[in-house]
């Protein structure tokens, strides 16, 4: 992927900023910002989903097997560690709900486009219940891919119905919508531990 952002840099780098600037969205904040950011400069069915779908697959791919890795303590992980931590808080938090169901849960968990329900978290809850690589893998991924091709047909949809207001109209209500997101989970965690501070 990387080779490909440099040759694109070289060759159409106006096309890469965008490619780029995408797959920094989604890494960031999520499928959601990142789809919309490369339907409002233009891009096609074909490149937006084909880019969410590698940048997703090598998330999957690379921390999935590290937070594994890390947790039999055969890696040491110092620079992602608050991230694993985090992500292991989410999925354990998570957990109780998706093991009511299996294996049709974690595809539910993975597919439903709510906060901290991608595809990473998703692995690690697979992980969690004891499930085989393979099997995790397989669903995770088969659920990712089937939500980015269900936020692709919603997102042609909304750019059409927001085009009078602009065509990163449908970009900034996702962004506006992710900093709610945001600020409530924020706010949720300060009352969470305003009451340990007053203990304390």
């Amino acid at each position: 992927m990387l080779i490909t952002l440099g040759v694109g840099w070289l060759t159409k780098p106006e096309w890469t900023l965008v490619f780029a600037a995408m797959t920094g969205l989604n890494l960031l904040i999520g499928r959601a910002a990142g789809m919309s950011f490369g339907y409002a400069n233009g891009l096609d069915h074909a490149v937006v989903i084909c880019s969410n779908v590698l940048v997703e697959t090598i998330q999957v791919l690379v921390l999935y097997p590290l937070f594994a890795l890390s947790w039999k303590n055969l890696v040491d992980v110092r620079r992602l560690r608050r991230v694993l931590v985090e992500m292991r808080r989410s999925a354990e938090a998570s957990q109780p709900r998706v093991a009511r169901f299996g294996m049709v849960g974690l595809f539910v968990f993975v597919f439903l486009p709510f906060w901290m329900t991608g595809p990473v978290v998703g692995s690690i809850i697979g992980f969690l219940l004891g499930l085989k690589s393979r099997q995790t893998l397989a669903i995770v991924l088969t659920a990712t891919y089937a939500a980015i091709g269900v936020w692709a047909l919603l997102f042609e949809q909304l750019n059409d119905l927001l085009a009078t207001y602009g065509r990163y109209a449908a970009f900034a209500s996702v962004l506006v919508l992710a900093a709610a997101v945001l600020a409530v989970r924020r706010f949720g965690r300060w009352r969470h531990a305003a009451p340990r501070e007053a203990d304390e």
